[in-house]
């Protein structure tokens, strides 16, 4: 039996002009508008207003600029690169996130499911036709759970925060540069050079970043299948990369599919630190929309020979989900047409 499904269309193969995007961002008249100060009453990424939530900011980005080194982000890719510490669905984990409060973000102080679907929602507006984008808004930030016990409770300077490139010169683009004089890497003559490890255009998939939320969702989204466009895996692995895409630096990394996905990630920009606010969304009243999304958008069709997934016991056969770990296989005397949604493998002979 052929199981078959409709696939969402990306990119220019799909008709679709990148530049549309470029020429949308600064339609604001009945869609979303930027506001001009935070929650707090303060311009936006402001480093050095003083108040007690910037002094605890400092006192992150200081223990996160000494700890993130090299060695530091290799251990934690091979650990947590398994993908082995829990499984669940995409809507749970953002409910995880109720517990979640982000210590690094001058902006906000809300609990990260309030910005998920702040940021998904002002999307929405602006592109009500580009379900692709709203995902990548919802689930954008969801590596925070590793700060959740269930994951490991790591320490906020291991998991949020903006980040950079490891193995190579501190750009002084970075919030907070001067903390990297701690940093054991910033006196090693491997890595601290304009390119370090690295060479000239390499792309920044070969350039290892700081270890934190956007590169564990990236780890996720990638091992589990996900029919989401390059672009979006772009936005979710390199959305705290301001030294980047807000200054400019490091750019002699990039490679040409780099400098094409960063428009995208320019656009993104905007929604994501703009949207943050005290307003409430509605949760109830979105969530249909968004479990509807991760259907859709979390499903691909493969052609697998003599293979077949048996699903975890625990696992609703009815529910979308992602794995944190790799799929176990069993070989078997036939062929299988294999639904993949979100890592559960529903299988029809």
């Amino acid at each position: 039996m052929t199981i078959l499904i409709d696939q969402p269309d990306f990119g220019i193969e799909a008709g679709f002009n990148k530049a549309d995007y470029v020429e949308k961002e600064g339609v604001l008249n009945g869609g979303f508008m930027m506001p001009h100060a935070n929650s707090f009453g303060h311009t936006f990424r402001d480093y050095h207003v003083e108040s007690e939530r910037q002094q605890g900011v400092e006192n992150f980005y200081r223990t996160n600029h000494i700890n993130q080194t090299y060695d530091f982000v290799k251990r934690m890719r091979e650990e947590y690169g398994n993908l082995d510490k829990v499984e669940m669905s995409i809507w749970e984990c953002c409910e995880l996130l109720n517990d979640v409060v982000d210590e690094s973000d001058p902006d906000l102080d809300e609990p990260q499911i309030e910005h998920l679907l702040q940021t998904a929602e002002a999307i929405r507006k602006d592109y009500p036709d580009e379900d692709w984008l709203h995902l990548t808004g919802l689930i954008h930030d969801l590596g925070k759970v590793l700060l959740h016990p269930s994951f490991g409770g790591l320490p906020q300077w291991a998991v949020v925060g903006d980040t950079y490139p490891v193995g190579c010169a501190f750009d002084k683009s970075i919030v907070h540069h001067k903390y990297f004089e701690e940093n054991p890497d910033y006196h090693n003559p491997a890595y601290n050079t304009k390119y370090g490890v690295y060479s000239e255009g390499c792309g920044l998939n070969n350039v290892m970043m700081s270890w934190g939320h956007d590169d564990y969702m990236y780890l996720v989204a990638k091992e589990n299948n996900t029919t989401l466009p390059s672009a979006a895996l772009f936005i979710i692995r390199y959305h705290s990369f301001y030294a980047l895409h807000r200054s400019g630096s490091y750019k002699q990394l990039m490679n040409g599919e780099d400098v094409e996905n960063l428009k995208w990630l320019e656009i993104f920009n905007k929604y994501d630190l703009y949207s943050k606010s005290k307003v409430r969304i509605d949760v109830e009243k979105v969530k249909p929309y968004y479990l509807s999304l991760i259907e859709k958008l979390y499903v691909l069709l493969v052609y697998v020979e003599g293979l077949h997934h048996q699903a975890e016991p625990s696992v609703a056969a009815d529910a979308p989900r992602f794995n944190l770990h790799p799929p176990k296989w069993q070989l078997l005397d036939m062929d299988y047409w294999i639904l993949v949604a979100s890592g559960i493998h529903l299988v029809a002979p």
